[in-house]
């Protein structure tokens, strides 16, 4: 997949998210409540950096061809964060009459620290 960035994450990117997701959990927005429950700040949900990834795989692959995507959260986005997105392929096999590509995918924040790591397969055409 070709690398690429997003960012830095912003308090209104997370806030324009949460309209358009429907997660208004304060934790997300409101720094006193945040802060109340033990976190540093707000930080992002982790659909948030999930739906931008399958983004770039989708864009990567073809909607069409994408057979299976698995995240998994390994770490928080925050205000002011550099996402990185990358994706290898890890096997070719064939399935079923398909030929699949099996792909690791992930996200990373600007210290190296990854936010997701994924998985997917996608036919190969």
């Amino acid at each position: 997949m070709p690398a690429s960035e997003f960012g830095p994450l912003t308090r209104s990117h997370i806030v324009r998210y949460a309209g358009a997701g429907g997660d208004f959990n304060p934790i997300h927005h409101d720094e006193e409540f945040a802060r109340s429950a033990g976190m540093p700040g707000v930080f992002g949900m982790g659909l948030l950096h999930g739906g931008l990834l399958g983004q770039r795989l989708a864009a990567w692959v073809g909607l069409a061809a994408l057979r299976a995507y698995r995240i998994r959260f390994t770490g928080q986005v925050w205000p002011g964060d550099v996402l990185s997105f990358s994706g290898t392929v890890t096997d070719v096999r064939e399935q079923d009459g398909e030929r699949l590509a099996d792909l690791a995918l992930v996200v990373t924040r600007q210290n190296g620290d990854p936010a997701i790591r994924a998985t997917a397969v996608a036919r190969v055409a």
